[in-house]
C-alpha cells in the first residue's frame, strides 16, 4: 500500500485570532484529536459517540461543508500550548432552519472560557465581515452548559425545534453587535 501523501490545502479560511487561541481551517493532522472526542460520551450531542471510522465521515462531511459554503466549523489551537483545544463555527447542513454557530472543546480544555471566546470573535467576524444578521446556535434540550454558555453570550431561547435526524433540539438567537452593552 502507497503511502499517505500531504493534502493540499483545499480550504482557504481567514485565520481568526484571539486573545488564547488561533481558530483556522481544519486540517488532516486535526483528525486523531476530533476522534478521541467523537469516540468519547462528551459528544452525544454532535452525534457520537463514534468508531474511528464514523468519526472520519463526520470529519470528512465537515470539510466538505467548508467546499460547498465556504465556512464551517474552525480548529482551535491553544496559543500557548499549541495544543488543539476544540473546534467552533458555523454549521448550516442540508435541512437546517438557518447558519447556526457552534462550539465544541475538547478534554481537557472546558471550564475555562474558551468556548466563549471563540463564540465571541465569530460573532463578530459574521457581523464585521460576512454581514450576517443575528445567528441560531442549535443545542440539545439536556446540553446545559451549552445553554448556559449561549445565555452568557445574550443568546435567547427562541424555539423549539426538530432536527432531519428527529432529534429535539431548542433554538438560540444571538444578539446583533448593536444589541450587546459595550
Amino acid at each position: 500500500m502507497a503511502p499517505r501523501s500531504p493534502a493540499p490545502a483545499l480550504i482557504h479560511a481567514p485565520v481568526l485570532t484571539t486573545d488564547r487561541l488561533i481558530l483556522r481551517a481544519p486540517e488532516a493532522s486535526d483528525f486523531d484529536a476530533y476522534a478521541g472526542f467523537m469516540a468519547s460520551d462528551r459528544s452525544q450531542h454532535m452525534g457520537g459517540p463514534l468508531t474511528r471510522a464514523a468519526a472520519w465521515r463526520a470529519f470528512a462531511a465537515e470539510l466538505g461543508h467548508w467546499l460547498l459554503h465556504g465556512y464551517g466549523l474552525y480548529t482551535l489551537i491553544e496559543r500557548d500550548s499549541g495544543k488543539i483545544a476544540g473546534r467552533a463555527g458555523f454549521w448550516n447542513p442540508e435541512g437546517w432552519p438557518e447558519v447556526e454557530l457552534g462550539w465544541a472543546l475538547y478534554d481537557g480544555f472546558e471550564g475555562r472560557g474558551l468556548a466563549s471566546e471563540a463564540a465571541l470573535r465569530l460573532r463578530s467576524y459574521a457581523a464585521e465581515t460576512l454581514g450576517w444578521g443575528p445567528i441560531i446556535s442549535v443545542i440539545a434540550p439536556e446540553n446545559a452548559r451549552s445553554i448556559a454558555l449561549a445565555e452568557r453570550l445574550g443568546a435567547r431561547f427562541e424555539a423549539d425545534w426538530t432536527s432531519p435526524s428527529g432529534k429535539p433540539a431548542r433554538l438560540y438567537r444571538h444578539p446583533a453587535p448593536h444589541e450587546v452593552a459595550a
